[in-house]
Protein backbone atom coordinates (compact mmCIF):
# COMPACT_ATOMS: atom_id res chain seq x y z
CA UNK A 1 0.00 0.00 0.00
CA UNK A 2 2.17 2.63 1.22
CA UNK A 3 5.58 2.69 2.64
CA UNK A 4 4.90 4.38 5.78
CA UNK A 5 8.62 5.22 5.91
CA UNK A 6 8.33 8.11 3.73
CA UNK A 7 5.23 9.90 5.35
CA UNK A 8 6.12 12.53 7.58
CA UNK A 9 3.54 13.90 9.84
CA UNK A 10 3.44 18.08 9.89
CA UNK A 11 2.72 19.41 13.85
CA UNK A 12 -0.46 20.42 14.11
CA UNK A 13 -1.35 23.08 16.91
CA UNK A 14 -3.95 22.56 19.16
CA UNK A 15 -3.16 24.48 22.14
CA UNK A 16 -6.42 26.24 23.40
CA UNK A 17 -8.81 22.90 21.88
CA UNK A 18 -11.11 21.39 23.47
CA UNK A 19 -12.28 17.74 23.39
CA UNK A 20 -14.54 18.26 20.55
CA UNK A 21 -12.85 20.58 18.53
CA UNK A 22 -10.39 18.40 16.58
CA UNK A 23 -12.30 17.03 13.86
CA UNK A 24 -12.04 13.53 11.88
CA UNK A 25 -12.79 13.17 8.19
CA UNK A 26 -12.61 10.03 5.93
CA UNK A 27 -10.81 10.21 2.63
CA UNK A 28 -10.95 8.42 -0.52
CA UNK A 29 -7.91 7.40 -3.05
CA UNK A 30 -9.50 6.30 -5.76
CA UNK A 31 -7.28 4.43 -8.48
CA UNK A 32 -7.27 2.66 -11.74
CA UNK A 33 -5.08 0.74 -13.76
CA UNK A 34 -5.16 2.09 -16.80
CA UNK A 35 -2.60 1.24 -20.28
CA UNK A 36 -0.87 -0.69 -17.50
CA UNK A 37 -0.41 2.39 -15.43
CA UNK A 38 -1.54 3.33 -11.93
CA UNK A 39 -3.88 6.53 -12.14
CA UNK A 40 -5.07 8.26 -9.13
CA UNK A 41 -8.47 10.11 -9.33
CA UNK A 42 -8.37 13.97 -8.05
CA UNK A 43 -10.80 16.58 -7.77
CA UNK A 44 -11.29 19.88 -6.96
CA UNK A 45 -12.47 21.31 -4.19
CA UNK A 46 -15.94 22.90 -4.72
CA UNK A 47 -15.02 26.74 -3.44
CA UNK A 48 -11.32 27.10 -3.74
CA UNK A 49 -10.89 25.09 -6.85
CA UNK A 50 -7.81 23.54 -5.08
CA UNK A 51 -6.69 19.74 -6.58
CA UNK A 52 -8.31 17.30 -3.36
CA UNK A 53 -9.27 13.60 -2.83
CA UNK A 54 -12.75 12.28 -2.21
CA UNK A 55 -13.52 13.10 2.20
CA UNK A 56 -16.09 13.71 4.36
CA UNK A 57 -17.27 13.11 7.47
CA UNK A 58 -18.10 10.07 9.79
CA UNK A 59 -21.19 8.54 8.78
CA UNK A 60 -23.90 6.79 11.54
CA UNK A 61 -23.50 2.99 11.30
CA UNK A 62 -20.88 3.37 8.38
CA UNK A 63 -17.43 2.15 8.58
CA UNK A 64 -14.22 4.48 7.57
CA UNK A 65 -13.74 3.07 4.72
CA UNK A 66 -17.63 3.12 4.18
CA UNK A 67 -17.99 6.33 4.57
CA UNK A 68 -15.04 7.07 2.57
CA UNK A 69 -16.85 5.53 -0.34
CA UNK A 70 -19.46 7.32 -0.01
CA UNK A 71 -17.57 10.41 -0.48
CA UNK A 72 -16.24 9.12 -3.20
CA UNK A 73 -19.56 8.66 -4.56
CA UNK A 74 -21.24 11.49 -3.84
CA UNK A 75 -18.61 14.12 -4.96
CA UNK A 76 -17.08 11.92 -8.16
CA UNK A 77 -19.20 9.33 -9.14
CA UNK A 78 -17.35 6.67 -8.30
CA UNK A 79 -18.38 2.90 -7.90
CA UNK A 80 -15.79 0.57 -6.65
CA UNK A 81 -14.05 -1.64 -4.53
CA UNK A 82 -12.86 -0.31 -0.89
CA UNK A 83 -9.93 -1.96 0.99
CA UNK A 84 -10.65 -1.36 4.93
CA UNK A 85 -6.49 -1.06 5.32
CA UNK A 86 -6.19 2.82 5.85
CA UNK A 87 -3.21 3.59 3.19
CA UNK A 88 -1.96 6.54 5.75
CA UNK A 89 -3.55 9.98 7.58
CA UNK A 90 -3.56 13.18 6.80
CA UNK A 91 -4.01 16.73 8.43
CA UNK A 92 -5.51 20.01 7.17
CA UNK A 93 -7.30 23.00 8.74
CA UNK A 94 -11.24 23.62 7.66
CA UNK A 95 -12.72 27.11 8.21
CA UNK A 96 -16.00 26.42 10.01
CA UNK A 97 -18.18 28.77 10.47
CA UNK A 98 -15.54 31.64 10.70
CA UNK A 99 -12.86 29.69 12.73
CA UNK A 100 -10.09 27.13 11.17
CA UNK A 101 -10.18 23.98 12.95
CA UNK A 102 -7.50 20.84 12.09
CA UNK A 103 -9.15 17.83 10.79
CA UNK A 104 -7.38 14.14 10.69
CA UNK A 105 -7.84 12.08 7.92
CA UNK A 106 -7.75 8.69 7.21
CA UNK A 107 -7.37 7.60 3.63
CA UNK A 108 -8.49 4.45 1.84
CA UNK A 109 -8.00 3.41 -1.49
CA UNK A 110 -10.96 2.88 -3.82
CA UNK A 111 -10.47 0.60 -6.95
CA UNK A 112 -12.58 1.94 -9.17
CA UNK A 113 -14.45 -0.12 -11.41
CA UNK A 114 -17.14 2.90 -13.03
CA UNK A 115 -17.82 6.23 -12.72
CA UNK A 116 -20.98 7.54 -13.09
CA UNK A 117 -22.42 10.75 -15.24
CA UNK A 118 -24.95 11.49 -12.85
CA UNK A 119 -23.98 11.64 -9.27
CA UNK A 120 -25.54 14.36 -6.08
CA UNK A 121 -22.39 16.54 -6.72
CA UNK A 122 -22.23 16.21 -10.53
CA UNK A 123 -20.89 19.66 -11.64
CA UNK A 124 -19.68 21.18 -9.35
CA UNK A 125 -16.25 20.11 -9.88
CA UNK A 126 -13.39 19.06 -12.22
CA UNK A 127 -12.29 15.33 -12.22
CA UNK A 128 -8.76 14.24 -13.34
CA UNK A 129 -7.61 10.64 -13.80
CA UNK A 130 -3.24 11.22 -12.97
CA UNK A 131 -0.12 9.87 -12.30
CA UNK A 132 -0.10 9.55 -8.19
CA UNK A 133 3.59 11.65 -8.22
CA UNK A 134 1.39 14.37 -10.87
CA UNK A 135 -1.57 14.46 -8.47
CA UNK A 136 1.04 14.56 -5.23
CA UNK A 137 2.45 17.87 -6.82
CA UNK A 138 -0.85 19.39 -6.95
CA UNK A 139 -1.76 18.88 -3.45
CA UNK A 140 -0.87 21.30 -0.79
CA UNK A 141 -1.47 18.95 2.35
CA UNK A 142 2.38 18.01 2.34
CA UNK A 143 1.02 14.37 4.39
CA UNK A 144 -0.91 14.20 1.28
CA UNK A 145 1.36 14.51 -1.20
CA UNK A 146 3.87 11.67 0.77
CA UNK A 147 0.93 9.13 0.48
CA UNK A 148 0.41 9.49 -2.98
CA UNK A 149 3.87 9.23 -3.90
CA UNK A 150 4.23 6.44 -1.83
CA UNK A 151 1.13 4.67 -2.60
CA UNK A 152 0.83 0.86 -4.28
CA UNK A 153 -2.07 -0.93 -4.94
CA UNK A 154 -3.94 -3.36 -2.01
CA UNK A 155 -2.51 -6.84 -3.28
Amino acid sequence: MTDAKHIVLKPVDMSGLKKRELRTQFGALCWREHMGKLEVLMITSRTSKRWIIPKGWPMNGATAAEAAATEAWEEAGVVGKTSDQCAGIYTYHKDLGGKSVPVVVAVFPVRVKKLKKTYPEAGLRKLRWMKPSKAAGLVAEPELRGILKAFRPPA
